[in-house]
This record gives C-alpha cells, structure tokens and sequence, in this order.
C-alpha cells in the first residue's frame, strides 16, 4: 500500500479525546474539554428550533443566512465600532475550528511563514503544515504569560506571510493589552503580512478586562480575519456556528476555502444564533459575571488544596502548577493520576506546545460546569489530595 499523508499519520489523538476517554473509563468527573454542562440561552435555542418548520431547509446561501450575517456586522458595531458590510465582509462557517482553516487557507501558500503563540490551540501548527507554509514559534511564558517583544519581532521576516492570535487565550486565560496588540500592529504593517485572529473568547472575559479586537487599531481593518463562535458566546458548542468578519479584498478567498471545506452550516442553527447575537447588553455582561464566578469557585477550592493558581482573565480555563502538591512525575503522569485516583480530569498544558521543553508541571482545568459540578470534583480533589498527603508522611517516617 502506497504511503497516506505523514503528517496526519504522524498525528496522534488530541489530548482532549485520549482525557475523556480515560475520563468515560474511570467515571471521572471531566474539567479537561472546554465545554459548558448546560444549555445555552432557551429563546436562542426556540429560534433554531421553529427555524426547522419554515420551510427553509434548503442549502442556505454560502456566506451564510443574510440574518445572521446582518446580525454579525450589528454585534460589531455596537462592541467594538467595526462596520462591516454583512454582504461582502462577513462568512459563517461550520464552527470556529473550520473558521481559522479557511482563513489560513485564504493566504498562505506554500513555504510561507506563519507566527504561532504558544501555548496553543492543537490545530492552528496541523493546518500551516498542512498546506505548505513554515510556522515560527513564539513562547509565553508562565506564571504571567508577557509577550517576548525581542522574540516576537525576531520571528518576523520576508517570508512572513501571517500571524494567528488568539486573545482571550486558551489555554492561558491571557488578555493582550493595547500595548501588546500595538506592538502586533506596528510588526504586521512593517511587514505587510495578515492577521487570523481567533476571538471565540470575546465575551468571556473578567475582572474588569474587555476584549479589543486587533482589526481596531490603526492599519488592521484590512488586513485581520475576525473570528467569533456562537458555541462560546452562547454556550452551545455543539453547534458548531462560526463567523468571520474581514475586508471584502480577503472575504472572497475566505469564502472559496469554506466551500472547499463544509460549504453552508445548518440554517436553523444560523437564524438561532442571529437571535442571540441581538441579545442585549446584559446578557453578555451576566455571562461573563456568571462564569468569573466559576472561576472563583474553583481557583479558591484548587488553591485550597495546594494547588500553584495563575491568573485567569478570559477563557473557560484555569492553569495550575501542580508542584506545590509534591507530585513527582510530569503533566501528561499528573492528570492521568487525578483521573484514575482523586476521578477528576484536567488536560497537561505541555499538550498547546509543539517545540521542545515546555514547561511540563501545568494542568488546565475548565470552569464552565455547573457548581455542583466544580464543587464534587473539588471535594475528590481534597480528598485525593489528603491521602497522598498521608501517604508522602508514612513513607518519610
């Protein structure tokens, strides 16, 4: 038999599917994969549901329902003074996964250089591989995740044809400031290369932190792809409803690798979404109250137990240090030891590096569960905890 593709054969399985597999075995409550245990808001959801009786079933149009895509260039505006033309400037795609590869695939060629962050999210280095183009990593480094400005710029150059920014930041929690979009600003316009950036975070955010979109600074509205996703905003992950805000120079390629790749997304599901985003101001404001909450419930209960708690300021995730707890081994032995002992699942943070020596004692946990959810995996945690504890004193005596 011929030889498949080596880098998808070379590709194992994520580290989300393996987690909640070992999570399904051991019946471990699962704070690994980044998904809401509940259901997202009932008047989104009645949309989608009506939307399937009104005869409109149908392949919609490619760029998405006009409904939604209207819906899209009002949120922007009124979040963040972006005028969009939702005909010519907006693309809904199946998902914001989806959403990232049409836009790489919009612009880069072959032997082009893309700028990744790490810690990342698992696709973004697969697709640059995928379609020929030459990534160049940049490392955050814990516990405050500041961008490496030397470094940053060093990983610029001719060929550089793109960087793809993720703020708020999986697996972080990190919000780029103003200073550090400027900085990402002044190297895209010296270097006449795009930005992808994947904003599926937006509204979750805390602390007083809010979200700027890189495409508002000086120099960026034609050349950044925007990228939001209804599964975040509105909890509904399943879903699988992405949008793309760009220039109408780029749309037109972004739309022809979304038809290379799903074509149209349910349209149901799209008029759903345009319900939500015409929500008002106080939902996105109690979601993101809501969800700090979760997060404060479960950094104090981990830090509690001894757990090294870093910053969280958007996202659905808390990153740990494990170390304080006397645990010898790495991330990827740790989370598989909470599974199968303590039956709580997080995911080993080495698992968003793809170079060399990463940082190998953090684990991530997510929030966005219900409280008595976060609650029982924090009472297996302390408990777990306590035995080892016991155990740690028997051996050195």
């Amino acid at each position: 038999m011929q030889p498949q593709n080596s880098l998808l054969s070379a590709t194992g399985t994520t580290i989300f599917t393996v987690m909640s597999a070992l999570a399904l075995e051991h019946g471990a409550i699962n704070l690994g994969q980044g998904f809401p245990d509940y259901d997202g808001p009932e008047d989104v959801i009645e949309a989608a549901a009506a939307a399937l009786r009104d005869g409109r079933n149908q392949y919609p149009p490619l760029t998405g329902v006009p409904e939604l895509r209207q819906a899209v260039a009002a949120h922007n505006r009124r979040f963040y003074g972006i005028e969009a033309d939702p005909a010519s400037e907006v693309v809904v795609t199946s998902g914001a996964t989806e959403a990232i590869t049409a836009c790489l695939m919009a612009v880069l060629n072959p032997g082009d250089e893309c700028v990744l962050i790490e810690p990342l999210y698992d696709t973004y280095l697969p697709v640059v591989k995928l379609l020929g183009a030459v990534p160049k990593l940049v490392r955050l480094s814990p516990p405050d995740w500041a961008l490496p400005r030397a470094e940053l710029a060093a990983a610029f150059g001719p060929k550089t044809k793109a960087i793809l920014l993720n703020t708020p930041m999986n697996p972080t929690g990190k919000v780029f400031t103003n200073a550090e979009l400027a900085f990402l600003a002044e190297l895209i316009r010296r270097h006449d290369c795009f930005a992808i950036c994947d904003e599926v975070y937006e509204h979750l955010t805390f602390d007083g932190w809010k979200h700027i979109p890189l495409m508002t600074l000086p120099g960026m509205r034609e050349r950044c792809m925007r990228i939001g996703s209804a599964g975040k905003t509105f909890s509904l992950t399943g879903w699988k409803v992405g949008y793309i805000t760009c220039d109408r120079s780029l749309a037109g390629n972004v739309a022809k690798a979304h038809q290379n790749l799903t074509f149209t997304t349910a349209p149901n599901l799209q008029r759903g979404v345009a319900v939500g985003l015409m929500k008002e101001d106080a939902y996105f404001a109690g979601l993101s109250a809501q969800l700090q909450a979760k997060r404060d419930r479960l950094a104090r209960g981990l830090a509690e137990i001894g757990f090294g708690v870093l910053p969280t300021q958007g996202s659905y995730f808390i990153t740990t240090d494990v170390r304080p707890l006397g645990f010898n081994g790495d991330d990827v032995a740790f989370c598989r030891t909470i599974t199968e002992e303590a039956k709580v699942t997080a995911i080993p943070v080495t698992a968003f590096y793809a170079s060399a020596e990463a940082p190998s004692h953090y684990a991530r946990f997510a929030f966005c569960k219900g409280e008595a959810v976060l609650d029982e995996a924090l009472g297996r945690l302390r408990a777990w905890a306590a035995g080892r504890g016991r155990q740690l004193t028997a051996a050195a005596g």
